[in-house]
């Protein structure tokens, strides 16, 4: 992505409800989780391992370091959701630096609310002390290095390699914070090392931009910090895919092998492959920065993508996406957002089931529970309440997917509705808005879509009673018992 872009971008109360609302993506305002314990990076990679070919987390580039959740917040507003990885940059101008705090900050508070913390670093020449993305903002010094500067950078002992450790000096202590509160955190140095837009980049073989990922990863793994995961990702630079293995450290330096989609909109089948190809069956690979996002077509025709990584104000770039295209990507089934990474440490089954969740009854008002009118299964059928009798027509499954699913069908909001009064109905799953459902604490039920809640027409306990989404209110009849 190129600095002029960049630039631009930076400018610009029930138990049982509580403990749902992480499986229906609840957020840190809703229920936080309590933070994973003794989860490792070798735990983080055997996960990310697990999802290839069956589920993909969301992921945003957060905000400008001084407000690091700015994006997500923006995520959140459009979908009712989170992202399941959250993502902050050291940078090096002085605003940059002045904040660094801000961002860890924001990554431990990722942490504890459910998502995966990641780091990038858009680092100024080893001869520069602060700069702009390009690394050279200096008049006198310029972005790029001659080839006899280059030499120096990747030589042990010269000016410009020493200068280039000191740099990396700077960040020990916020990964060891991380480290001491038990965070793994993904970190994507020198990112589109492919590309010459930067002065690391560009440069391919043994000693070009991969040597000097190599020795980033070791002169910070030195120091002890095991905590990290190695993303290594080039851009998707027009006909550059048969290129992309002369700018690999190789898989001792690399956990995720990522890729930044700049040129179009989603990978073309030819980087896909060359990223298949070095990733094996080892590697996870990650969309590590992107402008759209990705649709339900897309990660199907491609469905190795582990996560996906949005760049700041792209977000609600129309030229990107549309709101509707952000909804889509967050409500298609296979995506996990915030509440929904499930990592046991130790290793062992991590992915969760596709569609699953827990199932049983949903009371509410007097009492009763929703029903699916006459258990019928015809898409239109009508959602009530009704006295509980233990019956297939009131038996939901509440999905990690986001969904409330019964008699192998989904609760769904007629006619994509987001007017007060709208009526539930039964409706072939589809991954729409319309069927996206999000508890919290109180025992409210909000379809984010519309940005209503789960109603019983003026408190009726009448068997019959038709639901419909309403706006948020204390009334009791809008508080919803889950399954446990």
């Amino acid at each position: 992505m190129s600095l002029r872009a960049r630039a631009r971008a930076l400018i610009a109360g029930t138990a049982t409800a509580a403990a749902l609302a992480l499986a229906l993506g609840g957020t840190a305002a809703s229920a936080a989780p309590p933070a994973p314990s003794g989860v490792t990076r070798t735990d983080v990679l055997a996960y990310l391992r697990g999802l290839t070919g069956n589920h993909v987390l969301s992921g945003q580039q957060g905000g400008a370091n001084s407000d690091p959740a700015y994006w997500t917040q923006r995520v959140h507003d459009i979908t009712g959701k989170y992202p399941a990885i959250w993502n902050g940059d050291f940078g090096f101008s002085q605003n940059d630096i002045d904040n660094r705090q801000k961002v860890i900050d924001q990554a431990k508070t990722e942490w504890n609310n459910g998502s995966l913390p990641g780091l990038m670093m858009h680092a100024c020449r080893p001869d520069v002390a602060t700069c702009n993305f390009e690394g050279g903002s200096n008049p006198v010094k310029g972005s790029k290095l001659s080839d006899a500067e280059w030499q120096q950078v990747i030589t042990d002992g010269t000016s410009l390699n020493t200068g280039y450790k000191r740099k990396l000096d700077q960040f020990g202590s916020y990964f060891q914070q991380l480290k001491d509160a038990g965070i793994p955190v993904l970190f994507r140095p020198l990112h589109e090392l492919n590309e010459g837009w930067a002065w690391w980049g560009g440069r391919p073989g043994a000693n070009g931009s991969a040597r000097l990922f190599q020795i980033t990863h070791d002169y910070l793994t030195a120091k002890g910090l095991d905590n990290i995961i190695w993303v290594w990702a080039p851009k998707d630079v027009q006909g550059g895919a048969s290129q992309a293995a002369s700018y690999y450290p190789g898989d001792a330096y690399v956990d995720v092998v990522g890729l930044d989609v700049w040129w179009a909109k989603f990978p073309g089948t030819d980087w896909y492959n060359a990223l298949s190809n070095i990733a094996g069956t080892k590697k996870p690979m990650a969309l590590a920065e992107v402008g759209s996002v990705p649709q339900p077509a897309q990660l199907s025709a491609q469905p190795k993508w582990v996560y996906w990584n949005v760049w700041l104000d792209y977000l609600t770039n129309s030229q990107y996406n549309t709101n509707d295209q952000v909804k889509t990507g967050y409500y298609d089934s296979r995506v996990l957002s915030q509440g929904q990474v499930s990592i046991p440490a130790g290793g062992g089954p991590s992915t969760p089931p596709p569609g699953g969740g827990r199932t049983g009854a949903i009371t509410g008002v007097g009492g009763k529970c929703v029903d699916v009118a006459g258990g019928a299964t015809a898409n239109g059928t009508a959602v009530q309440l009704y006295d509980c009798n233990g019956g297939d027509a009131q038996k939901w499954t509440v999905g990690t997917d986001g969904t409330v699913r019964a008699l192998g069908k989904c609760l769904d909001v007629t006619g994509q509705g987001t007017a007060n009064g709208t009526r539930l109905q039964l409706w072939d799953c589809n991954g729409s808005g319309a069927q996206q459902w999000t508890a919290e604490s109180d025992g409210h039920l909000k379809n984010p879509q519309s940005g209503r809640y789960l109603d019983a027409p003026g408190g009726s306990t009448a068997n019959g009673t038709r639901l419909q989404i309403y706006d948020r209110n204390t009334n009791p009849w809008q508080v919803w018992h889950l399954p446990a």
